[in-house]
């Protein structure tokens, strides 16, 4: 428990569960998101970048999901967990749609070890010069989320991007 908030292993759990899904489909890499709002889910997505768009993340799928299901763009008080730290692409969606907290596992240079080509640029960083109020909880189920990218890794049929 970090102040009022309390990180939910439950919804780490279902990003996990829908970033399996491309260790078998391989739209994507090995990423997955869910967003809670008042402890209900709005958006469980993946990485589905490979099936021709290149913002297709996780996180941004999620965005796109959440506020369609609410109907607006603004995600005040939400949380978003993600499997691995948001690129800064990510970061800045988060940041537009006003979505308060970041619960992640896996960190940028662990996804940048495996060969995906992602900016050495840390949410850290981002939140800092960008004077971002985004509370942020690293490593939350590390092991668990970087079970993902060995699973992954052993694929035949990965795509790097």
């Amino acid at each position: 428990m970090l102040g009022k908030f309390k990180l939910s292993e439950r919804y780490m759990r279902l990003a996990i569960k829908e970033a399996k899904k491309n260790i078998k489909l391989m739209d994507g890499g090995p990423f997955g998101a869910c967003i809670v709002k008042e402890n209900k889910v709005l958006s469980v997505c993946r990485n589905t970048v490979l099936s021709s768009d290149a913002t297709a993340h996780a996180e941004i799928n999620a965005i796109r999901s959440a506020s369609k299901a609410i109907g607006s763009f603004d995600l005040s008080g939400a949380v978003i967990y993600s499997t691995t730290e948001p690129c800064p692409m990510c970061f800045s969606a988060i940041h537009w749609a006003k979505i308060g907290q970041i619960v992640y596992g896996t960190g940028i240079s662990d996804a940048k070890k495996i060969g995906f080509n992602e900016l050495p640029i840390s949410l850290a960083t981002m939140k800092k010069s960008g004077k971002s109020q985004i509370k942020v909880y690293q490593k939350f189920l590390y092991d668990e989320c970087k079970q993902l990218f060995i699973e992954w890794s052993k694929q035949d049929k990965k795509q790097l991007y």
